[in-house]
């Protein structure tokens, strides 16, 4: 049984190292669906370790791919009240509330605009699949000393750890270093390419542990060699659909989004129209009003004008009845002196009467003449409003545009696969083609990685001044610690580390 095993697991040298990021994966929507949510669930359940500013980001997606594009007038404060976004260890860990916390996720979420939800979930694997305890099967396992370690199998070899640390490997053997592997009964060996390395043996708790640690070295070597061969028909044809899909909603999109900017658009023009019109109506009714206040005035002046014409009448009459009675009283004067002397005392008195009957007449009259002044000026108010309501209601109107969307252009090219079209030779060009492609995906994806790095920094400054350092988990202290290093002991970097110790014997 152990010589089947062992001659079933015998691997080939292959010395290129070929990162994880770069495995295709071919799953429908909802598998990938499913296996997104069961990494959701792994990292709020801290199974797998994520950082905060890691799991800010994370956070952020799985908005993004649940509400769609940030609206300010849907998405407001609060909104994320019921969500379970981050893990109970980050949220500890700081001295920030919850409205904090979703102020810091929704900047982020905000940034993702204009993303599909399988782009978002997407993407929140590409993060998730970075973490140093992503994809990675843990099992006890003891040495030829006795002592408990733990044995990792991921995509990229066996790792093997301290039961303390699972973030740091002591040793890793990537898959193209590994000649064999076997167990016999309980024990499990494993038998490095360079036989100058000495053979790594263990004991695990139980026979089918065994087993089940044969199988998924298989599947992952399986896998590991998998990625190192040219694609086949179906599988290129498969990208080729992929390539034409992804064309397809891109086009859509696009296509969406200008009319969006034109529905856009014509609410902004329709708005203004409203607003033009309310305005215009206003000015209307503030002529009306003014109109109305001048017709009033103008009556109110008229009325006076007739009032101060009927009284400077009536002092008129008044002078000239004094005069008369001036002259009856001349004609009648008595030839007595006394009579006489009464006679002009009366005619002086009178004569003072009618000089103040006079002036008050000519004052009435001035009076008048304004009063008649005041009311032309009403009558040219009234005809200037008169005017003016014309004018404003006589103004053209500008109908509502609706604007029609503009169609597709005729020279956009349409995608469609043809399968009977398709040749295929995997020949030396085709597999330079394969690396140039992998290259450039690689170049793409660590350029991508130096943003997204520089942007969890940020997030991680800002924090800090909140961080509680007694609510420190003993993962969170191994992170900080290998982040201080700058990440010289993680997995990824110690496969080459009995190689530069000179190919001593293992010793753990």
């Amino acid at each position: 049984m152990a010589g089947a095993i062992a001659s079933r697991m015998s691997f080939s040298s292959l010395k290129r190292k070929q990162p994880k990021t770069f495995t295709v994966r071919i799953v429908t929507m909802d598998a990938e669906m499913e296996f997104n949510c069961e990494v959701k669930k792994q990292i709020l359940d801290e199974k797998i370790y994520c950082p905060p500013e890691a799991s800010v980001l994370l956070a952020s997606y799985a908005v993004q791919a649940k509400y769609g594009d940030y609206d300010p007038s849907v998405h407001k404060r609060g909104f994320l009240a019921q969500e379970e976004l981050l893990p109970k260890r980050v949220i500890n860990l700081y001295q920030m509330t919850p409205e904090m916390w979703e102020e810091r996720i929704t900047a982020w979420y905000a940034e993702h605009r204009g993303r599909a939800r399988d782009e978002a979930e997407m993407e929140y694997l590409k993060i998730a699949q970075d973490l140093e305890m992503y994809g990675v099967n843990y099992f006890a396992i003891r040495n030829k000393k006795g002592t408990e370690l733990l044995l990792g199998v991921d995509a990229l070899g066996l790792h093997i750890y301290d039961p303390e640390n699972r973030l740091t490997p002591k040793i890793s053997f990537p898959w193209n270093e590994i000649r064999n592997i076997s167990y016999s009964d309980k024990e499990f060996t494993i038998k490095p390419l360079d036989k100058k390395i000495d053979v790594f043996k263990f004991n695990s708790s139980k026979l089918r542990v065994n087993k089940l640690i044969l199988q998924l070295c298989i599947g992952n070597h399986d896998l590991f060699m998998r990625r190192r061969k040219a694609d086949s028909l179906e599988v290129q044809q498969m990208k080729a659909q992929a390539r034409e899909e992804k064309a397809r909603k891109q086009m859509e999109r696009q296509r969406l989004a200008r009319e969006k900017q034109m529905r856009e658009e014509a609410e902004r023009t329709r708005d203004e129209l409203e607003r033009r019109l309310l305005q215009m109506k206003e000015e209307a009714t503030m002529a009306n009003e003014a109109l109305m206040r001048s017709e009033e005035t103008a009556d109110l002046l008229a009325e006076k004008a007739q009032i101060t014409e009927e009284e400077a009448k009536l002092l008129a009459q008044k002078a000239a009845e004094a005069e008369q009675e001036m002259q009856r009283i001349k004609a009648t004067a008595i030839r007595t002196e006394e009579e006489k002397r009464l006679m002009e005392q009366k005619v002086l008195e009178a004569e003072v009467l009618a000089l103040k009957m006079a002036e008050e007449s000519e004052r009435r009259a001035k009076e008048a003449d304004q009063l008649k002044q005041d009311l032309q000026e009403a009558r040219e108010a009234e005809r200037r409003a008169k005017q003016k309501l014309l004018e404003i209601t006589t103004k053209p109107t500008y109908p509502p545009m609706n604007p029609i969307p503009a169609p597709l252009p005729p020279d956009i090219p349409s995608f469609n696969l043809i399968g009977d079209s398709l040749s295929f030779d995997f020949k030396d060009t085709d597999m330079k083609r394969l690396s140039m492609e992998i290259e450039k995906e690689k170049v793409e994806y660590m350029e991508k990685s130096k943003h997204l790095q520089e942007q969890l920094n940020e997030l991680k400054t800002e924090i800090e001044a909140l961080k509680l350092k007694e609510r420190e988990t003993a993962l969170d202290i191994l992170h900080n610690e290998n982040s201080d290093r700058g990440g010289s002991s993680s997995k990824h970097n110690t496969i080459k580390k009995p190689q530069a110790q000179g190919r001593r014997p293992i010793c753990i």
